[in-house]
C-alpha cells in the first residue's frame, strides 16, 4: 500500500485545515511584529535617529517575514479553490487596500531616509504608520465578517455570486474584531521593540505594549462574548460524507445562537486555543512590564497564535459560512481540492516547510542583537 493509500481524503482535508492554521498564525507572528512596529513608529520615535533606530529593527526581516503571506495564499489557491474564489472576489476592494499598503511599505522605507528634510521624513512616518495599522485592522475585520458569515451563494454549477459591498464588512462586531487586530499587533511590535532598541525608545516602547497587551486582552475577553451572546453560528444538520467530492451544496446547514462555542464543550481540548490567546497576551503584558525580553516575545507570540486559531476552533468544520445561503457554505469536507492535489500539496509541503524554518531561523540567529544607534548616526552597519 502506497503512503496516497494510507492517507485517504478526509485525512488530507483535516491536514490541510490545519496547515492553513498554521501558516496564517505564522505570517500573523513573524509580519506580525513588523506592522506593530509600524504603528507605533511615530510614538516610540520622537528624533529622526530614534525613528531609524525603530525603522532598522524591522529593516532586515520584514521582506523575509512576507512569505507566510504568500505560502498562506498560495495554499488557500491550492487545497480550497472554492475558498480562495469567493474570499479573494468577495473581499476585493479591502484585499486592494491591503496591497496597497503591503506595496507602499518597502517604497517608504527606500525613500524615507532619500532627503535630510524633516518634513520629507515625517510624512513617510505616517506612511509607514498607515502601513501597519490599515491591515492590522483589516485582518481582524475580515475575520469577523467570516465568524458572522459572507454574503455569497452558489449557482448548482458552482458559480459564485457575491452580494455584499465593502462598506458592509464595517459592522460592528467585525470593527471589534479589527481593533483586537490591531491591539494585539502592537502589542507584538512593542515587544519586538523592546528586544531590539535601547534607551528612550525600548521605554516608549513598553509603555505603549502595556496597554496594547491590556487592550487585547479587554476586546479579546469581549468579542468571545459577544460572539457566544449575539452572534449566530452554522450547524450541518444532515450526514456529511468527509470522502465525498467537493460540492457545498449537496448538505444542509441550520443556523443557531451560540454555535459557533459547541466545540469548546464538545472537545474541551479545543479550550487551548482561546486560552493561549489570554496568557500569551497576559505574559507580555508581565514580560514588559519586568523587562523580560525573551519572555515578553514568546508570550506576545503565543498570545497571536492563539487567538488566530481560536478562530478556527470555533467554526471549525466550517471554513466560510454564507449568511445568505446556509446550504452553501464552504466545510473542510466539501470545498478542498481532489485527493491527488491535497497529497502532492502535502509533500512539497513536506520538503520546503522545514528548509524555509531553518533558513528563517538562521536569519533571525545571524541578525540577533540590538539596533545600534552609533552606528546608525556614524552611517555603518544599518539597512535605513
Amino acid at each position: 500500500m502506497t503512503l496516497h493509500q494510507l492517507l485517504d481524503y478526509d485525512t488530507l482535508r483535516l491536514i490541510w485545515w490545519a496547515l492553513i492554521g498554521v501558516l496564517l498564525a505564522g505570517f500573523a507572528v513573524t509580519d506580525g511584529f513588523d506592522l506593530g512596529v509600524g504603528m507605533l513608529l511615530p510614538f516610540a520615535g520622537r528624533t529622526d535617529i530614534e525613528r531609524r533606530v525603530v525603522i532598522n529593527s524591522v529593516g532586515p526581516v520584514w521582506e523575509g517575514n512576507q512569505v507566510w503571506l504568500i505560502l498562506g495564499g498560495g495554499a488557500i489557491f491550492a487545497a480550497w479553490p472554492q475558498l480562495y474564489a469567493v474570499s479573494f472576489s468577495g473581499f476585493y476592494l479591502a484585499m486592494f487596500v491591503i496591497l496597497t499598503a503591503l506595496i507602499l511599505r518597502p517604497v517608504a522605507f527606500k525613500f524615507r531616509s532619500k532627503r535630510e528634510d524633516p518634513a520629507w521624513r515625517a510624512r513617510w512616518d505616517w506612511v509607514l504608520f498607515f502601513c501597519g495599522f490599515t491591515p492590522s485592522l483589516i485582518f481582524g475585520v475580515a475575520l469577523g465578517n467570516v465568524l458572522q458569515g459572507v454574503p455569497f451563494r452558489l449557482a448548482p454549477d458552482m458559480h459564485i455570486f457575491y452580494d455584499g459591498g465593502f462598506f458592509g464588512l464595517l459592522n460592528p462586531f467585525a470593527l471589534l474584531c479589527g481593533l483586537v487586530s490591531v491591539a494585539m499587533l502592537a502589542m507584538h511590535g512593542a515587544v519586538w521593540l523592546q528586544l531590539k532598541a535601547e534607551g528612550a525608545v525600548a521605554d516608549r516602547a513598553r509603555a505603549y505594549g502595556s496597554v496594547a497587551a491590556l487592550a487585547t486582552i479587554v476586546l479579546y475577553a469581549l468579542a468571545g462574548v459577544w460572539l457566544w451572546m449575539a452572534v449566530r453560528g452554522y450547524v450541518v444538520t444532515s450526514t456529511i460524507d468527509p470522502v465525498g467530492p467537493s460540492n457545498p451544496l449537496l448538505k444542509t446547514v441550520a443556523v443557531q445562537a451560540g454555535a459557533w462555542m459547541a466545540n469548546y464543550l464538545a472537545h474541551p481540548w479545543t479550550l487551548a486555543a482561546p486560552g493561549a490567546g489570554f496568557v500569551g497576551a497576559l505574559g507580555a503584558l508581565l514580560g514588559l512590564r519586568l523587562r523580560r525580553e525573551i519572555l515578553a516575545l514568546s508570550c506576545s507570540a503565543l498570545g497571536i497564535a492563539g487567538i488566530v486559531l481560536s478562530v478556527g476552533a470555533s467554526m471549525f468544520p466550517f471554513i466560510l459560512p454564507s449568511s445568505i445561503d446556509p446550504r452553501a457554505s464552504l466545510t473542510v469536507w466539501d470545498a478542498s481540492s481532489s485527493h491527488l492535489t491535497l497529497f502532492i500539496m502535502l509533500a512539497v509541503t513536506v520538503f520546503f516547510l522545514p528548509i524555509i524554518v531553518a533558513y528563517t531561523s538562521w536569519v533571525y540567529h545571524v541578525l540577533w542583537g540590538k539596533v545600534d544607534e552609533k552606528a546608525i548616526r556614524e552611517e555603518t552597519s544599518h539597512a535605513y
